[in-house]
């Protein structure tokens, strides 16, 4: 089986239709399990929902553990197909020009299938002194809302001294990414007639005071070298049911990017502190930034084996969007975490999206040495 290829397994992993929601990653899952369970890994599954399972795939050590296990992370729903026309069957896996297309191709089943053959070659591995572990979660697009459920499972989830969550990077090694703190702000009035507004309590005008207060936000936090700084958007609002009424209810939807030096806890006393104290605070996101210190020893090796595989020496780096690293690396023990795969983060989410043929084995062959100088 570690003979099949990243492109032929990418390709059977997109012919799974795992778009979120529903998801229903259940099939691709059992795919996967089957392929790792003849190669020594013990499968468990955490049912996070009907048909929605996460998959957790554990290599044993061989010998006495001598060191905390490694993880390879990844998630098996994808987003939906969007609005626009496809020009490829967005299941076929077809292969044009060095670029393979599909829904998921680059985020992430290329970075799942790198991972599942880097389980593979391992197992080939005569001397393990840390266990493998490889976790397949589901329901990631809509807020990581699988590891969410697992992290309530210790018992099931374990720790591990490395983990590595192959969302796409372009094969650049991540030190790590922004957090992301979605807000609901809740502004209540009392509704009239639209000839007597005097008569009522308008609550746009109550958003528009928290508007104007979040526009002169200051986070207090400087910028990061790697991460760069924080960010506020506001990305819609809602209010009122017809013209001639006073509206009741206004609802404004900020999205914040969080940065090194700062926890979403905090920002959310901040914003407590700034608005009035009648807004109420709806969390729909909350996943804090990840970054692990890029001289550390071992994402030293990391940028190491990435350029003798690559033939490019690495710059340090981090992802603007949020992983399921978010809830792994607090509930696995704080391990050192690197963000890393094959996929074109350009194309995640977009209409014909497509992974670069040629990146697929060299993530592999980074995996797997890492694998390797990690269990030796």
């Amino acid at each position: 089986m570690t003979d099949m290829t990243g492109l032929d397994l990418t390709r059977k992993l997109i012919a799974f239709n795992t778009i979120s929601p529903p998801g229903n990653e259940a099939d691709c899952a059992k795919f996967i399990a089957a392929l790792l369970e003849p190669a020594g890994f013990e499968i468990t599954w955490h049912d996070w929902q009907s048909r929605r399972p996460n998959l957790i795939a554990t290599l044993p050590a061989t010998e006495p553990v001598s060191r905390g296990g490694i993880v390879y992370s990844g998630h098996l729903d994808t987003v939906p197909l969007g609005q626009a026309a496809w020009s490829v069957d967005p299941f076929a896996g077809e292969i044009r020009n060095g670029r393979l297309y599909g829904r998921g191709t680059s985020d992430m089943k290329s970075g799942v299938a790198a991972a599942i053959l880097a389980g593979l070659r391992l197992a080939h591995e005569p001397v393990r002194r840390s266990e493998v572990k490889l976790i397949f979660s589901a329901g990631e697009e809509t807020g990581c809302e699988g590891v969410l459920a697992l992290a309530e499972r210790p018992d099931i989830l374990g720790t591990c001294e490395a983990l590595i969550v192959a969302e796409p990077t372009d094969n650049r090694p991540f030190v790590g990414h922004k957090g992301a703190l979605w807000l609901s702000l809740v502004h209540k009035g009392v509704t009239a007639h639209g000839s007597m507004p005097e008569k009522g309590v308008n609550a746009i005008f109550a958003a528009c005071k928290s508007i104007e207060a979040l526009r002169r936000f200051d986070f207090g936090v400087a910028e990061h070298p790697v991460m760069g700084g924080a960010s506020l958007n506001i990305g819609n609002m809602s209010a009122g049911m017809n013209v001639n009424s006073v509206p009741d209810l206004a609802r404004v939807g900020v999205d914040i990017r969080s940065t090194v030096g700062q926890s979403n806890a905090q920002i959310r006393a901040q914003l407590a502190a700034l608005l009035d104290k009648d807004v109420e605070i709806e969390p729909l996101t909350d996943m804090d930034h990840v970054y692990t210190d890029p001289q550390t020893p071992w994402m030293q090796e990391v940028f190491s084996v990435v350029e003798d595989v690559t033939g490019v020496e690495p710059s340090v780096g981090a992802a603007t969007y949020f992983t399921d690293a978010s809830v792994l690396k607090p509930a696995m023990g704080d391990p050192t975490t690197l963000i890393m795969g094959p996929g074109a983060m350009a194309m995640a989410h977009q209409t014909d999206e497509y992974c670069e043929t040629a990146l697929m084995a060299p993530c592999i062959d980074v995996f797997t040495r890492l694998g390797q100088q990690h269990v030796a």
